[in-house]
């Protein structure tokens, strides 16, 4: 079952502009460019999970070293603490977490 990017990405970022509120405009650019590489870096996964040239425990470090990635480039806007980072991200991946995982067939995220 592949995932329906188009369709999930704008999701991924409507969940984090609602957890950044008043935020949003100072992270705004950054937050995208953040998570659009979060969904590529999911949909790389899906695509090396599923051609078996990565296993569960590799799928799982790519996405926390580019889940480190973003939260690191978020934490450097000022006035944007590591909570509300982290609520950031977790919203975002929480909107692709059922499909991302049904389509690996292990719980990633």
């Amino acid at each position: 079952m592949a995932v329906d990017w188009p369709t999930l990405f704008p999701q991924m970022l409507a969940a984090s502009k609602a957890v950044l509120k008043k935020k949003w405009p100072a992270a705004k650019d950054y937050a995208e460019s953040e998570l659009q590489k979060l969904a590529e870096t999911l949909r790389l996964i899906e695509k090396l999970t599923s051609s078996g040239k990565i296993n569960e425990a590799e799928a799982r470090l790519q996405l926390q070293i580019q889940r480190n990635a973003a939260r690191t480039v978020l934490l450097t806007l000022e006035g944007l603490g590591m909570l509300a980072a982290e609520e950031a991200i977790n919203a975002a991946l929480n909107v692709v977490k059922a499909p991302v995982n049904a389509a690996l067939g292990f719980t990633l995220i």
